[in-house]
């Protein structure tokens, strides 16, 4: 069954009041969805080695659970070969014939939701245009919600609301994250006020409250996503990304950032545990700083991929702090010096679909 998009006024059986709401990443999951990657102008010059780090990335998400990747027909066959020789649980992954403009699964695939009383589990297809319009063609990774819901006979609920999942995190209990940056940008929903986005997020979600935060790091073209900046590790937790240089470009806009979270309350009005994680040194490719930072992990079963930057001590703090918020997951770093050039990492082009 697929629902029609209809502007939020006129919607008469949201999500929520149908019972739907939006699982946390830490809860079970049926798959890790991807899309190949193959246009090469998000890494220029340096596209060469990404088709076999997403192989790689995909067989240690495979030793977890099931991949499912988003993989136009021409693709397959040199990605089975990648995925072989980086030995993927070919069992476990499975390749759709949908075509896509890029890579970045997060933020053009589906927001699973699950029903809390009948744990049916539906696709919520929001509008996409590419980071406000930065990047020609959007129209084939628009399409991908309605293309996986179609092939896993899921009910869709469509939203006119432009929204990319990496702006937002969500604690599974009706709380979700999100920055004022990309959400209140007008190259987004110019016509709609932060009420208004908030109302849709709430019926599409199932959410009840929204934590804004400010502003996102330097390097990031998707004008400020949450998922470089801070994230829930538990329902009341949340792990920040923090920059102790005073000199850094970060430290401003990060150091409001956390003073915001703790500022901020529970529905409960007691405050969030929140855990400071360090962010990477500089990473930068031909002059432009890029947007690495240790919070773009992903949260599978079983394990927490963290995106590492070769730099060994400070990639080892960030490790053992995300095993001090994920206890009983293996921490698995993922080098990701070559992935952020085509400036995003592991929770970039990733999207997880819950049981």
């Amino acid at each position: 069954m697929q629902t029609k998009a209809k502007s939020p006024k006129s919607r008469t059986a949201s999500p929520a009041k149908l019972g739907f709401r939006m699982p946390a990443e830490w809860e079970p999951q049926a798959a890790v969805w991807l899309s190949w990657p193959h246009r090469l102008a998000t890494w220029p010059r340096h596209f060469r080695p990404i088709p076999a780090k997403f192989a790689e990335i995909a067989a240690v998400i495979s030793r977890y659970e099931a991949v499912r990747i988003n993989c136009p027909q021409l693709l397959q066959p040199r990605a089975r070969s990648l995925l072989r020789q980086a030995r993927a649980d070919l069992a476990r992954i499975t390749l759709f014939a949908h075509p896509t403009d890029d890579a970045w699964c997060r933020d053009h695939g589906p927001i699973f939701v699950k029903n809390t009383r009948t744990s049916e589990v539906a696709a919520t297809d929001w509008a996409f245009n590419a980071w406000g319009g930065k990047y020609p063609r959007w129209q084939r990774d628009n399409a991908i919600p309605a293309r996986i819901a179609r092939r896993l006979g899921l009910r869709r609920f469509a939203s006119p609301l432009v929204l990319e999942g990496g702006s937002n995190d969500d604690n599974g209990a009706g709380l979700l994250l999100t920055t004022e940056a990309c959400l209140l940008n007008p190259n987004r929903n110019p016509s709609l006020s932060r009420a208004e986005i908030e109302r849709e997020l709430r019926a599409m979600l199932g959410i009840r409250h929204v934590l804004w935060l400010g502003h996102g790091i330097v390097g990031d073209d998707t004008d400020g996503h949450v998922d470089d900046l801070s994230r829930f590790f538990c329902a009341d937790g949340i792990v920040t990304a923090v920059e102790r240089d005073r000199r850094d470009a970060n430290h401003g806009a990060l150091r409001e950032n956390l003073a915001r979270l703790r500022a901020l309350r529970t529905p409960a009005g007691k405050k969030f545990t929140v855990v400071e994680l360090p962010m990477p040194r500089a990473v930068f490719c031909d002059g432009r700083r890029l947007p690495a930072s240790y919070a773009n992990f992903l949260v599978i079963n079983g394990a927490v991929l963290m995106p590492s930057f070769r730099q060994p001590r400070r990639d080892a703090e960030a490790a053992e702090i995300l095993k001090g918020c994920f206890p009983g997951r293996e921490i698995i770093p993922i080098d990701c010096v070559e992935l952020v050039l085509g400036l995003g990492t592991l929770h970039c082009i990733s999207q997880q679909q819950p049981t």
